[in-house]
């Protein structure tokens, strides 16, 4: 009989596309792919360490797994792994642990799948994570996640992803671009471009620390792909989002109207703690170039509360930056202490119960935030791209430029692009729209 074999990913878009690779290739070598709630033979966890509430779930799955096969063969990837891999494999029912550059090999590792009494660890020195494995995930029929990039040579004292993913280097134009057009074959009509820093992409193309190519070539490139009716970029450092990037955009025939530029903090004297490559200056001047270019885009923005020496008056300087800035929505971050980073060792941490009440006021200005960018909206005419879950009755939908929408359930609508007008905002935060007649785009 076939074995069977489920996925559960922890984090970000990277290992969602990373995930997808390893399940084609146990598809690849004879095994049917199930969902992590039935029954499976072997259970791969891709693991994330970028906060401590990943690192706690970790032991929650496993669990999941256990109820559901107790004697399945269970296997711990990804950056959790590599940073902590005796420790994934101390936890119980836990049989193999694999580090940065091992888990794309994984089946060289399944032998009789035989449960150890404790996980066996193969994790290489981070130093050696120096070479690229290209990866794209398909999760539904609407979007899937293109990786073009991996690592991060930046050395933010909060981060640990360095650690976990090693040197910066990226996949070749060339792969990226065969990718994509892979992607195009099988009716998906957007792409999101990941990575650990994709605006650092074409360093390491071909093993080179010298750039091969830049983003701005990049983004050229992809836009020249058949097939694609959208892509749109997931986070970028605002220090590596250039002028040519975002004018670029602006008159794109795929690339939409949505940036996420990580922030972290409005304040200069944080910034510097953090080592992180700009100050507040270049920042506005990146929202209002994205503005005067698009002012219709949308802009998210990651910000992390309670840093290390993170006193009432700086985080208020944080709070009145963002509010006065002319952005769509917030990914707020509760510091965490991270294991062999320079934040961790840092004087006057700041009160887990005062970091978990600047978190609740930087989420209640998201609100706000999103509700003033929806408003901005009404009345327009947009593109909404349907995707394929029934939600209670409703089927949902983003706009080019990320308003989430919302119609009753039509499976006719799935994975199709239509032209509407936003008419109004209801009581979740959702937009209503009104179909343009005859505008059925693809």
């Amino acid at each position: 009989m076939r074995k069977k074999v489920a996925f559960y990913t922890l984090g970000c878009k990277l290992n969602f596309s990373e995930t997808s690779t390893i399940a084609r290739s146990f598809e690849g070598e004879g095994f049917d792919r199930v969902d992590f709630s039935q029954e499976a033979d072997i259970y791969v966890i891709n693991t994330c360490s970028v906060t401590e509430n990943a690192d706690k779930r970790f032991k929650t799955i496993v669990k999941q797994a256990q109820k559901s096969n107790p004697g399945a063969f269970i296997a711990a990837v990804g950056c959790y792994a590599q940073l902590k891999p005796e420790e994934l494999a101390a936890v119980d029912g836990v049989d193999l642990v694999l580090g940065a550059t091992e888990k794309f090999k994984i089946i060289d590792y399944l032998n009789d799948l035989t449960k150890n009494d404790r996980g066996e660890v193969h994790s290489c020195e981070i130093e050696d994570a120096d070479f690229y494995v290209g990866s794209y995930a398909i999760g539904d029929r609407t979007r899937a996640f293109l990786k073009v990039q991996d690592g991060c040579d930046y050395k933010c004292t909060y981060c640990t992803i360095p650690l976990a993913r090693g040197i910066s280097r990226s996949d070749s134009l060339e792969n990226v671009l065969k990718n994509a057009a892979e992607i195009a074959t099988k009716g998906i009509k957007e792409i999101v471009l990941t990575g650990v820093n994709i605006g650092d992409y074409g360093k390491g193309e071909f093993g080179n620390k010298k750039h091969e190519h830049t983003f701005f070539e990049l983004v050229q490139a992809l836009d020249e792909v058949e097939g694609i009716h959208r892509l749109r970029i997931s986070s970028i450092e605002p220090n590596l989002l250039k002028n040519e990037t975002i004018d670029f955009v602006a008159n794109s025939k795929s690339f939409v109207p949505h940036f996420h530029v990580p922030l972290q903090s409005g304040s200069d004297k944080i910034l510097k703690q953090m080592r992180r490559r700009y100050l507040t200056n270049l920042y506005v001047d990146r929202v209002a170039r994205i503005k005067k270019t698009m002012p219709h885009a949308c802009i998210g923005v990651d910000v992390i509360v309670g840093f290390p020496g993170e006193t009432d008056e700086d985080f208020l300087e944080t709070y009145h930056f963002l509010n006065a800035l002319d952005i769509s929505y917030l990914h707020v971050f509760t510091y965490s202490e991270r294991d062999n980073t320079l934040a961790a060792t840092m004087e006057n941490p700041v009160p887990k119960n005062v970091r978990n009440k600047r978190s609740k006021m930087l989420r209640g200005l998201s609100v706000k935030k999103r509700r003033a960018f929806y408003e901005s909206q009404l009345g327009s005419i947009r593109t909404v791209l349907f995707e394929g879950e029934n939600k209670e009755g409703y089927i949902h939908g983003f706009t080019e430029n990320y308003v989430k929408i919302k119609a009753p359930w039509n499976p006719e609508l799935v994975n199709t692009l239509h032209q509407v007008e936003l008419t109004e905002i209801d009581g979740d935060g959702l937009v209503r729209f009104g179909f343009v007649p005859e505008k059925i785009l693809a």
